[in-house]
């Protein structure tokens, strides 16, 4: 398992393009069996896809809906405090990086491989039903991979922290069968 830092350049100067190049640089050498993205990470993931990344994806939380959310709800000013979930406090980011999400069509429509959604039902920082929502126009779409599929968590917050065995089943659903040497 490769978990590659996407604070890039910084936490406080992220910028969605940086990161999405952290990721590519990252599955080009590691060449993953799947790709776990959750919450901004989703988003990456999924950019990832769409410049070409073919590893079957497993979104946990994932932030869809993000520039229609954020851009609505951004406060006045630069930078902008913001949850920072990996380190569980309160963190600047700056006001660029929000814009720049804005424009980002990673979730507009499905990747082109499988990819497995994994929400919580009481998620407090993505709301269910904006998922739920991009996950209906996917299908409407014609377009997702087979064996594509959404999973709503009962109960279930952000972090998902009390889930973790279940995404461990469902990463290890998409790896499928191993040689015991692996």
């Amino acid at each position: 398992m490769v978990a590659p830092d996407l604070n890039v350049p910084s936490f406080g100067q992220l910028e969605l393009g940086a990161m999405v190049n952290t990721a590519l640089c990252e599955a080009r050498q590691q060449l993953p069996a799947v790709v776990v993205g959750s919450s901004l990470g989703a988003i990456v993931a999924l950019e990832c896809a769409r410049q070409g990344l073919g590893a079957p994806l497993v979104l946990v939380a994932p932030a869809l809906g993000f520039s229609e959310r954020w851009t609505e709800k951004l406060p006045a000013g630069d930078p902008v405090t913001f949850f920072h979930h990996g380190e569980g406090r309160d963190a600047s980011i700056h006001r660029a990086f929000f814009e720049g999400m804005a424009s980002s069509e990673a979730d507009r429509s499905p990747p082109p491989q499988q990819v497995i959604v994994l929400m919580g039902s009481r998620d407090e920082s993505v709301p269910p039903e904006l998922v739920r929502r991009t996950w209906r126009q996917w299908e409407e779409s014609g377009r997702l991979a087979s064996g594509s599929r959404y999973a709503e968590i009962p109960e279930g917050d952000h972090g998902l922290v009390h889930s973790v065995p279940r995404i461990a089943a469902e990463v290890l659903a998409v790896v499928g069968p191993r040689d015991a040497r692996d």
